[in-house]
């Protein structure tokens, strides 16, 4: 089984791998506190050479590899071992060769995507290199400190790099896409998996549990939202009036989490992960207009719209949430441990009592049950729980139900008081088909996405040209780069 587990990870390496280059660039840390700027400055270095090489700073020695129409320098090669080490990743099992291989992945993606006429506009990779710009000036301070730290003469030639460095990525994420956005898995394909691996190979899975939560959350009074709506109305005047600055009122004033980017949303599409009202409120702004205040589950706020690419949007918001008194906090305290009591006395089923006093819309219909954000399922796996929730129910026994916890919401949602009980244990199993179904029906997933991508791959090295360098062709790689 342990064989098979590592060939369904590296299905998982191969169809990812775009993916976690992209989190590397998006995510630049401060320079001055993190290691990981590197990665930025070594992906630079690599795409710089790769596209249209400037072969008078080239030898031709130096050359590691030729795939399609792009070139891999040796340099690139050590540029990559180097920033991984730089971020503390261990490359005791990271050879050259398989960095190597790993590079050459990518770039047949990229070529083959050309070729298929799989586009990324230019709108798309310009729009997301102003993104990085715009965090990159955020967390190191101003555009010229960025130019220096990455020892760029000017914007343009950044901005050109961040250019082919966000395009051979987009073109590679969107023909791995491509590859498997068609694979489904049926149940029977998934019982032959599970068939196949012998019982003392099957994987184990780690002790979890199944939680369910009572929510109540204090309202405020007619008067504290009001008052909440007059301080972002003089905001909204100060900014429209006195030209005062939408993002320094987001850092003084906003209580989201996008506080300290001053209030910066980039990238809103109508297919992004936000509440309705947000993004019915976004695409009806002109750039440069301040919205009126909204309320949404997490407050009240104001928006700036900041930017307009087609249908992608850079907005500002400012997010406040009225003072909730010390009575209304009380007060929702006191109902759910009349609601405990009232559960255990056998009035109401937890679920019925979730259903009937929950303020939670998300989960008071399924009883109070918490669903785990990587599958949506109701299992959590102790070893990766989020640490607050682990620590809210760690101590719960059996059909215990927890006294008010008092929570503050990260997302910008205020205070709320809640009922806990773990209403599922599972201890550390070996997989069991029925159990675990959804698990193994993951698995067997990828281990067909990555079946598809092998096969993709070995037809298209097949028809594409492909050059290893000599020193470099008795390289052990995963795919047949060295054609015979």
């Amino acid at each position: 089984m342990q064989k098979m587990i590592n060939k369904v990870a590296l299905g998982c390496s191969l169809f990812l791998s775009c993916a976690v280059f992209a989190q590397q660039l998006d995510s630049i840390p401060d320079a001055q506190i993190a290691p990981e700027d590197t990665t930025l400055a070594a992906e630079m270095a690599v795409a710089k050479d790769t596209v249209k090489p400037t072969y008078k700073r080239t030898k031709l020695d130096g050359i590691a590899s030729v795939v399609g129409d792009y070139v891999i320098l040796e340099s690139d090669i050590e540029k990559t071992l180097i920033d991984l080490r730089s971020q503390g990743a261990s490359t005791e099992d990271i050879t050259e060769c398989g960095l190597l291989g790993k590079l050459m992945e990518d770039r047949l993606y990229a070529h083959q995507a050309v070729q298929d006429s799989i586009l990324v506009s230019d709108d798309e990779v310009n729009a997301q290199g102003d993104r990085q710009l715009q965090q990159l000036v955020q967390q190191i301070g101003s555009m010229e400190k960025v130019l220096k730290y990455y020892r760029k003469e000017d914007e343009a030639s950044f901005r050109q790099e961040l250019y082919k460095i966000n395009k051979l990525r987009m073109l590679s994420e969107k023909m791995q896409q491509n590859i498997v956005s068609e694979i489904e898995i049926t149940p029977e394909e998934v019982r032959q998996f599970f068939n196949k691996i012998s019982e003392d190979e099957r994987p184990v899975f780690g002790a979890e549990m199944e939680i369910a939560q009572i929510v109540k959350k204090p309202k405020p009074t007619d008067v504290e939202v009001q008052a909440t709506l007059d301080k972002l109305n003089k905001i909204k005047a100060d900014v429209e009036d006195n030209d005062a600055s939408f993002s320094v009122k987001a850092i003084l004033y906003s209580q989201g989490p996008s506080k300290s980017q001053g209030g910066l949303i980039p990238g809103v599409t109508k297919n992004s992960g936000l509440v309705k009202e947000f993004k019915d409120v976004a695409f009806t702004l002109k750039e440069g207009e301040v919205s009126e205040p909204f309320e949404t589950m997490f407050g009240w706020h104001i928006m700036y719209m900041e930017k307009i690419r087609g249908q992608e949007l850079d907005v500002r918001h400012i997010l406040l949430q009225p003072e909730i008194s010390s009575k209304a906090l009380e007060n929702a305290k006191t109902e759910l441990d009349s609601v405990r009591q009232q559960i255990l006395d056998g009035k109401y089923t937890f679920a019925e009592a979730a259903l009937n006093f929950s303020d939670e819309e998300e989960t008071k219909f399924d009883g109070g049950q918490l669903r785990n954000p990587q599958d949506f399922g109701p299992r959590f796996e102790l070893t990766k729980m989020d640490p607050a929730l682990y620590n809210q129910v760690r101590n719960l026994k059996d059909n215990e139900i927890s006294y008010p916890i008092e929570e503050q919401d990260e997302r910008g949602g205020g205070i709320s008081f809640k009922l806990m009980k773990v209403t599922n244990r599972y201890d550390e199993h070996t997989a069991d088909f029925a159990k675990d179904y959804t698990k193994i029906q993951q698995l067997a997933k990828t281990e067909k996405q990555f079946n598809a991508i092998k096969k993709w791959m070995d037809e298209h090295i097949e028809e594409t040209y492909i050059s290893v360098n000599d020193s470099r062709k008795d390289c052990d790689f995963a795919n047949n780069w060295v054609k015979e």
